[in-house]
């Protein structure tokens, strides 16, 4: 397999919008215009070989920063089977840098072209519970319980629900709406699993490595005064600064082995997105020799506390009992890993599966449940 990477300036005069590249069938993982996106499939890897695998690729290139490259989805539950693809044509854009890379002579001036406007259509809808409110209700009260008793410090419990329509549902026009609400978020698009997280799991770049999980959420209203004392109640309330204390002191315990250093904000800080804003520690340090890549580190991490719970093996065992459903790859991380290691990761939230032909998605919603957890209020 040989791979060609040249400036994207060479082929065009004005860098495109990764939305536009990805369209409906492609690739997309952006966050703030900065990312990547893919047309075809050159290859699919094993996620836990796709390293050396990418490393084994014959790669002429003009750009010194660019390696071959593998995007997918690693699912919810620790050690499944995950798959990366490598796109036939992938654009890459970094900050006043973008470039190119081609597998095997695949046409770059075709990926590059303008894509088929999505049409505006008006389907009908359908909406359907996949797991009823009562046993949702329930799967809450006996993760509670569990956390009362002493079992658990915290679980997460997720609910899902299908959307359906009478005609198919553009991918291409989503993501377009989510680059428009949510462009702080990194929003994503693999094989029909489409997104836009706010939170990062892992970063390698180099090597430095970075995350920042979030855990502890409170709505946004769009009233200035509401949402600053919304803000202020986020900060006081002592469920979630505990939910939020689980997430950080497990992340920074797993990384720990794998760092000369790593430092964390003394504090957890607000991010807000478009409907609601979270508690959010960023943590950043140095990798040891030899450093362990990206995909390691995810491994390592998912799922955090924020989609499990603590301990995690306790927490994954009750929401495989109680909850009702197969997570899938909902939970886990969705990103990106190079030749050399690095690549980005979030956690794959705030995100839709799409059947094959387009017609339905599911969504899935989850809520960290701990001593003083009210059923009623997290279905809410």
């Amino acid at each position: 397999m040989r791979a060609v990477t040249r400036p994207l300036s060479e082929f065009v005069d004005e860098v495109p919008d990764l939305n536009d590249i990805a369209a409906d069938d492609g690739v997309l993982f952006v966050r703030g215009g900065v990312g990547l996106a893919g047309r075809g499939v050159a290859v699919r890897l094993s996620a836990d070989t796709a390293v050396e695998a990418l490393d084994s690729i014959e790669h002429d290139t003009t750009v010194d920063e660019a390696a071959p490259l593998a995007m997918g989805v690693v699912p919810f539950r620790p050690g499944s089977p995950a798959q990366l693809l490598v796109p036939a044509v992938c654009v890459v854009k970094r900050d006043g840098t973008s470039w190119v890379t081609a597998i095997d002579g695949a046409d770059v001036a075709e990926a590059l072209a303008a894509p088929v406007e999505p049409e505006a259509t008006a389907p009908r809808w359908t909406l359907d519970q996949e797991v009823s409110v009562d046993h949702y209700l329930a799967a809450v009260a006996a993760a509670r319980d569990a956390v009362r008793a002493g079992d658990l410090t915290k679980a997460v419990i997720a609910r899902p629900i299908r959307v359906g329509a009478d005609s198919p549902i553009s991918i291409h026009a989503v993501l377009r709406r989510l680059r428009a609400t949510f462009s702080s978020s990194y929003r994503f698009s693999v094989d029909g699993f489409i997104g836009a997280s706010p939170e990062l799991l892992v970063e390698v770049e180099g090597a430095v490595v970075r995350s920042h999980p979030l855990a502890g959420t409170t709505p946004r209203t769009g009233d200035v005064d509401n949402d600053a004392r919304l803000t202020a109640e986020l900060q006081a309330s002592a469920k979630n600064q505990i939910e939020h204390r689980v997430v950080i002191d497990d992340v920074h315990n797993r990384l720990l082995p794998f760092v000369s250093y790593l430092d964390e904000e003394p504090e957890p800080s607000i991010v807000t997105v478009a409907n609601v804003q979270h508690l959010g520690t960023r943590l950043e340090g140095m990798l040891s020799q030899p450093s362990p890549s990206a995909i390691d580190l995810v491994r390592v991490l998912c799922p955090t506390p924020a989609l499990g719970g603590h301990p995690r093996d306790a927490a994954i065992e009750l929401i495989e009992r109680v909850e009702g459903f197969e997570r899938g790859r909902y939970g886990g991380a969705v990103g990106w890993v190079d030749a050399h290691g690095d690549g980005t990761w979030a956690v794959a939230i705030r995100c839709a599966e799409f059947a094959d032909d387009r017609r339905s998605a599911r969504m899935v919603a989850g809520g960290g449940i701990v001593a003083d957890s009210d059923p009623l209020a997290e279905l809410a």
